[in-house]
Order: C-alpha cells, then structure tokens, then sequence
C-alpha cells in the first residue's frame, strides 16, 4: 500500500473517532451561534451552553445532540482523508530526502495547504449541518418566520438547491477557507511541536498513546483559539436565508455581530467548542497513527 493510500485509510478512521466524540459538543456550538440576538429586554433562547443541552434534550432527546450527523458521517471519509493525504503529499514535497523530518514551520505549511483542500468539502458538508443544527434555536424567531423545516441532510440539500441552485451549497466559503486555512496551519504545528517535546528530538515514532492524545487535544484547542470569531462569522452566513439575506458577506456579518453584541458575541459557543476540540481531537489523531503506525 502506498504512502497516500495508508494515509487515506489512517484519516478516515481518525476523522470517524473525531465525530463520533465531538458531535454532540458541535451541534451545542452551533445552536449558542446560530441563536438569534434577544429584543432589548429579553433573555436569549439559550443562557449557555449547559442550558442549550437541556432544552435540546428536553425537546429533541438524545438524539437531538446528534442531529445533522448524517452528513458528516457521510462525508467524513473524503474530509479526513483529503486533509491527512494532502498534508502527506505537502511533506514529500518539502523533504530534504526520502525519511527526512519536517520542521515545525515546514509542518504548518503542510496543514495550510491540507486546509485549502478539505474547505471545498467542508463548505456544502457544513452548511447542511449548520442548517439542521440550527433550525431548533431559529424556531419561531422572526429571523426565520418563514424558513422551511428540514427532514433530513436531503431535505436540506434539496432546498437549498431549489432556492440558489448548487452554487447556494458554498455560501460561507470565503469564511470556510479563512478558518481552515490558519486554523490547520497552527493545529498542525501545535501537534508536530508537542511530538517533538514529548520525544526529545524529531524523532517521535516512539511515542506512546497518552503523548499522541495530549498533542492532538491541544493542537485542537489550538485551531480553535486561533479560528474562533471566524468559525462564528461562517455559521451566520449559512443559516442566513438566501431570498432575504440579513448579511450581504462575511466582513458585514462581523460589523453586525460586534455592533449588536459586541465582541462577546463573536465567541458564542465558545466553551462548548473547546470542550470538544480536545477529546475529538485527542481520538482523531491517536486513531490517525494508530491505524497508520499499523500500516507500516
């Protein structure tokens, strides 16, 4: 097997561990993002992130907290394994030769450029989920008197497409790129540099399973620290409505975000996207060199 298939095979398992713990923290994200601002007055729907679980599980249940999965998990394969293979191909092409180790510097090259990949697969994949996700927090709001209730990721692509043909899949995409871009450059340089402390030099084929967990958690952590308000911006723009849009892009959804809520409001489900990047992260990458390692 070849290096790009091993590295295929070895993201696609880590992308999956990735979700399958991180989810329900995403659609808590999402729902603190996506809710609209309450009239002078008014509480919001949500007060925070442990509010926003209980109303969900009160209303929706478990499975609520995994709602917009479908999507993901369908498309999880071709994510992970577009971000791991292109990064792999970027650190052949950056080798001094054959083996070499990479720098932490050259490593953050090879995740920007991973990030540029993954934004063309991540934009639609997010917008059906962000979509979904939010539906719930939108209910009843004016922002969205008029928005269709969604049966399913189908359902929402459908709509979508009857309402701004295919290209209304990639709304959010300049926000997409703005966060994937420096957000997997720092992840991955954050991880090659925690590797290299943790093992005491540039070689770190030796380490263990806890080192690997506590590099990726944090590289996490890292992308998200770096990407936040960014992450915030993108999510408005896709559950905005395409006949009558409340931001006409995404340097006017950051003017509208701060002006109304000030810069609080660019963190909105902040923790719980901390929460989460650590221990989906912390799976993904263990499960990355794992399955990798095990390959050869």
């Amino acid at each position: 097997m070849g290096d790009a298939a091993k590295d295929l095979t070895a993201g696609t398992v880590g992308g999956a561990a990735q979700l399958i713990v991180g989810h329900p923290f995403d659609t808590i994200k999402v729902k603190l993002q996506s809710q609209p601002a309450p009239l002078p007055g008014q509480p919001p729907k949500y007060s925070g992130a442990m509010d926003a679980v209980k109303q969900t599980m009160v209303a929706e249940g478990p499975r609520g907290l995994y709602k917009g999965m479908g999507v993901p998990l369908a498309t999880v394969a071709a994510f992970n394994a577009v971000l791991f293979t292109v990064r792999g191909q970027m650190e052949v092409l950056l080798r001094s030769e054959p083996g070499a180790s990479l720098t932490v510097n050259q490593q953050m090259v090879c995740g920007a450029g991973a990030g540029v990949a993954v934004s063309i697969l991540a934009c639609p994949t997010e917008l059906i989920k962000c979509r979904l996700q939010a539906q719930s927090a939108l209910a009843g709001s004016a922002a969205s008197s008029a928005a269709a209730k969604y049966g399913g990721p189908m359902d929402v692509a459908k709509h979508v497409i009857r309402e701004a043909g295919v290209r209304g899949l990639f709304k959010g995409m300049v926000p997409t790129l703005a966060r994937e871009v420096p957000g997997n450059a720092v992840l991955f340089g954050v991880y090659e540099a925690l590797k290299q402390y943790f093992a005491g030099g540039t070689d770190t084929s030796g380490l263990g399973r806890w080192p690997l967990m506590v590099a990726g958690g944090l590289g996490g952590a890292s992308f998200w620290l770096s990407v936040y308000p960014t992450d915030v911006v993108k999510s408005v723009i896709q559950v905005d409505d395409y006949k009558n849009p409340k931001y006409s892009g995404s340097v006017n959804a950051l003017r509208k975000i701060a002006a109304a809520e000030g810069i609080k409001g660019l963190y909105r489900g902040f923790g719980p996207a901390m929460a989460r990047s650590v221990p989906a992260n912390a799976a993904c990458f263990l499960a990355y060199e794992m399955t990798r390692s095990s390959l050869g």
